[in-house]
């Protein structure tokens, strides 16, 4: 509605008083519409030594394989949300174990957080947003044709402590600033 005093139409770029950056800024009435980073959730999911890829059917990426994730969506929990992305991309039902990550990706203005996952079934099967799911062992992971590094880095911290009870959640990779 170009006449509502919040439509887009009646935004500018600058530094409202008391800031020390550019925001959007109503011009009638001052209200500041912050952009605020993202938070994508999902999870390495297992059935027995198997870990659940989704191959990509949507941009970015279409055709490349991924962990289940997406963003969360408002008033959601972290791990009620990788709950549900594991249902919508895979039809799997998982059961959280632990944090495993939370990545800073700056130039996608993300924050991915990770868990670590155990499938209730191994009936898994591709949703609308999959054009093919698979349960691969660690020597069957096609890493040539991962969708995202990060999905590389979760991949790979998994591995290091998927027999470990208690870690720390990991973060970016050294030298990894996802820039």
């Amino acid at each position: 509605m170009p006449d509502s005093p919040h439509h887009p139409d009646h935004f500018s770029r600058r530094v409202p008083d008391g800031d020390n950056r550019e925001r959007l800024v109503c011009n009638s009435c001052g209200f500041v519409s912050y952009e605020n980073p993202k938070v994508v959730v999902g999870s390495v999911c297992t059935w027995n030594e198997q870990i659940l890829l989704c191959k990509r059917a949507i941009e970015p990426r279409t055709g490349y394989w991924t962990l289940p994730a997406g963003y969360l969506e408002a008033r959601e929990s972290t791990a009620d949300g990788a709950a549900r992305e594991a249902w919508e991309e895979a039809c799997a039902r998982i059961e959280i174990d632990a944090l495993l990550a939370v990545y800073s990706i700056p130039r996608m203005s993300q924050v991915q957080i990770i868990y670590r996952a155990r499938l209730i079934s191994p009936d898994v099967a591709a949703g609308p947003e999959s054009q093919a799911v698979g349960l691969f062992r660690w020597e069957e992971i096609p890493w040539n044709d991962l969708a995202f590094p990060s999905v590389r880095w979760a991949l790979t911290q998994f591995d290091a402590v998927r027999d470990r009870a208690a870690f720390a959640a990991h973060g970016n990779p050294p030298g990894e600033h996802g820039e």
